[in-house]
């Protein structure tokens, strides 16, 4: 990574992100303790995170974060390893795809219960810490899959437009506190697990031909936005949205 930028208002931040083991959550794992961050996070595949952590020096805990009092404990105990948290990255998703007809209310709740609720109650966690600190940066990850009217997956699609909703409430709510909150957006990034499961020639042609730009969009682009929004530098952006998906829309 050395040719992005350093930041050094990041140096020793503890920081904590959902998700760290795979996908972009690993990126961001990574991404952060290049800059010299406290890293911590979450994630419930006990080894891809014990790879990521050997390789980042980033400790975790596992937590199935749909699972709320286990998520606080988490939290709690990471704190108490890196300090309390100045940057919160909600990154943990899964966009599992799911036919409108075959939902039901229990599969319903489960999707709010991976892709959305487990962010309220992360915020909640950590924001005492950063009002104690004086401030704190909060990165909320969206989708465009939305904005696209993108079908095949209603439950993941109302889950992630609401993520919008969360962050300007409590950026409004946390703002007094010089707590940022914001959204980063990606595209369609080119994970593992996308291009194992669903990035066919035919769908990557496709949607290139919705892009501006003709390149397929690594992961690690989505980290670089993230370690912008938790640096000093974007002391005065807040409640907005961070689009990381080469003018797909």
């Amino acid at each position: 990574m050395s040719s992005f930028a350093r930041y050094p208002s990041l140096k020793d931040a503890p920081v904590l992100i959902t998700g760290g083991a795979s996908g972009i959550g690993r990126l961001t794992v990574e991404a952060f303790a290049d800059q010299g961050a406290r890293v911590a996070f979450l994630d419930r595949d006990a080894t891809a995170a014990a790879e990521v952590s050997a390789a980042t020096g980033a400790t975790h805990a596992l937590c199935d974060l749909r699972d709320i009092p286990a998520t606080r404990e988490a939290i709690s105990e990471l704190a108490g390893r890196v300090g309390a948290f100045t940057v919160l990255v909600n990154n943990a998703a899964r966009d599992d795809r799911h036919n409108w007809q075959d939902v039901t209310p229990e599969y319903w709740d489960e999707r709010m219960q991976t892709n959305l609720r487990h962010m309220f109650f992360a915020i909640q966690s950590v924001a005492p810490g950063m009002i104690d600190a004086g401030g704190g940066s909060i990165i909320n990850l969206g989708s465009n899959s939305w904005w696209e009217a993108g079908g095949g997956f209603p439950a993941y699609a109302t889950a992630k437009a609401a993520v919008h909703g969360l962050t300007r409430t409590m950026a409004r709510d946390l703002g007094d506190h010089r707590i940022r909150v914001n959204t980063v957006v990606p595209g369609w990034i080119m994970t593992d697990r996308q291009k194992e499961l669903w990035a066919t020639p035919e769908a990557l042609e496709a949607h290139r031909a919705r892009q501006c730009l003709p390149d397929l969009i690594d992961p690690v682009y989505v980290a670089r936005m993230v370690l912008w929004l938790a640096s000093a530098d974007s002391a005065m952006c807040t409640a907005n949205n961070f689009m990381v998906e080469a003018g797909s829309i």
